[in-house]
């Protein structure tokens, strides 16, 4: 029986383009307790990427359902990274600056997590308001003063935030496009909450970043989509917005950090906007064709790593993670790495310690246990917080231990 292919989660043409599929694959964030791992009732679902031919938006099948991901014990939490906390009071500096926001304004961010961002804003005396679908970390937030709602953000339910607590003037959503099902019907939320003159900001990885530096690993189920200026561009005008500026970022291995206005804003498009929707033009993400030939430079990416694993075991090498990241727990399952491979892994954060990694049930630690392991070789997983990695663990040079990345190849670091 031939099976029709899905439709577009925005525009809803026929999705015939794969991008890339990774399998089956369990939810990414899901580390598992002893109990759970003993009862093996591990799940797994495709993780099967297809790009629109007709928006050009790449998304993954929508085949988890989302309480299966964003559940009440949600393990991400934002403040573990001072990297990302820095770079989130940078923002909110900015922000204050660019803007003119005081006592008077109102910050809200989509996705708030627990509070790093808002509580910069706070610092600054700014009235702010996170929304955050996870209990847990909006539990967080609320102890570090930021007031929180507890809901999912979209067109529905932003009319009864914006009538309790007033139209914003500046609204943040931080790697959290990606991760939103029904785009169209997220981002219709944000015309109803922001000020007729407010400044909207999302930030996401860019697309182009990911197809030319092969970052497959951040696919995963809990980002449905994987995001353009040319597709995130018509989701926005469909919906009465529209951009006008943009920065990129380092962050996530290289981001945007969009500027959007209503249409009818007074904001003029800065040379910035202009010269990225040439770069991607130039690119090709306007044509089907570049979408093709992905595949075979990610099974390079893993051809590479299992030869470095094949090669420290025959040397009697031990290896351990650090970072139980969810790019990383991609990476190890469609590498077919198990704890054989992978003697164990550290994460700061507690709420993924003495747990074990979904799928290749790679046991979890804390930080302090590196010394104790003491692995000649140290595979940082989230790679993009690399250095900040590497200065935290510089003393595992003392018995001769060794920093490894994967991508775009396998390196071991000097």
């Amino acid at each position: 029986m031939t099976t029709s292919p899905p439709p577009c989660r925005f525009c809803g043409a026929p999705l015939t383009h794969t991008f890339l599929d990774l399998g089956r694959q369990p939810v990414a964030n899901a580390n598992l307790t002893r109990a759970q791992l003993d009862a093996g009732t591990e799940q797994a679902w495709p993780l099967h990427t297809r790009v629109c031919a007709e928006c050009f938006l790449v998304q993954a099948d929508d085949s988890v359902p989302p309480e299966a991901i964003f559940d009440a014990d949600y393990a991400y939490f934002s403040s573990f990274s001072p990297s990302w906390v820095a770079h989130a009071k940078r923002y909110a500096d900015a922000m204050a600056e660019r803007f003119g926001l005081g006592p008077e304004s109102l910050v809200v961010e989509v996705a708030s997590n627990d509070g790093y961002l808002l509580q910069h804003f706070l610092a600054r005396d700014i009235p702010v308001l996170g929304v955050e679908p996870t209990a847990n970390t909006a539990e967080a937030a609320r102890a570090k003063g930021v007031r929180t709602e507890v809901t999912f953000f979209n067109a529905e339910t932003a009319p009864a935030l914006a009538a309790r607590y007033g139209r914003a003037d500046l609204m943040a959503a931080n790697n959290v496009l990606a991760h939103v099902p029904r785009i169209g019907e997220f981002v219709a939320g944000f015309r109803h909450m922001l000020k007729a003159d407010g400044v909207l900001t999302f930030e996401f990885p860019h697309l182009l970043n990911l197809i030319e530096l092969v970052q497959f690993d951040t696919i995963y189920h809990e980002h449905y989509s994987y995001l353009s200026l040319l597709a995130v561009e018509q989701v926005l005008r469909a919906n009465g917005l529209r951009p006008f500026d943009v920065e990129t970022l380092p962050t996530h291995g290289g981001s945007l950090r969009l500027f959007v206005c209503h249409m009818g804003a007074g904001f003029e498009e800065t040379g910035a906007l202009v010269a990225l929707r040439a770069r991607e033009h130039a690119a090709g993400l306007d044509r089907i064709e570049t979408y093709g030939g992905f595949t075979p430079l990610v099974e390079a990416v893993r051809d590479s790593f299992r030869a470095f694993l094949a090669r420290a075991k025959s040397e009697g090498r031990s290896i351990a993670a650090y970072g139980a990241a969810a790019k990383g727990n991609t990476f190890l399952n469609y590498c077919g790495t198990t704890a054989d491979d992978i003697v164990a892994a550290f994460d700061a954060n507690p709420a993924k310690q003495d747990r074990f990694l979904p799928g290749s049930h790679v046991p979890t630690f804390g930080p302090d246990a590196v010394r104790e392991v003491r692995p000649d070789y140290v595979l940082i997983l989230p790679w993009n917080l690399k250095d900040e990695i590497m200065g935290q663990l510089g003393y595992i040079r003392e018995w001769g231990g060794r920093f490894v990345v994967a991508s775009p190849e396998t390196r071991v670091l000097d």
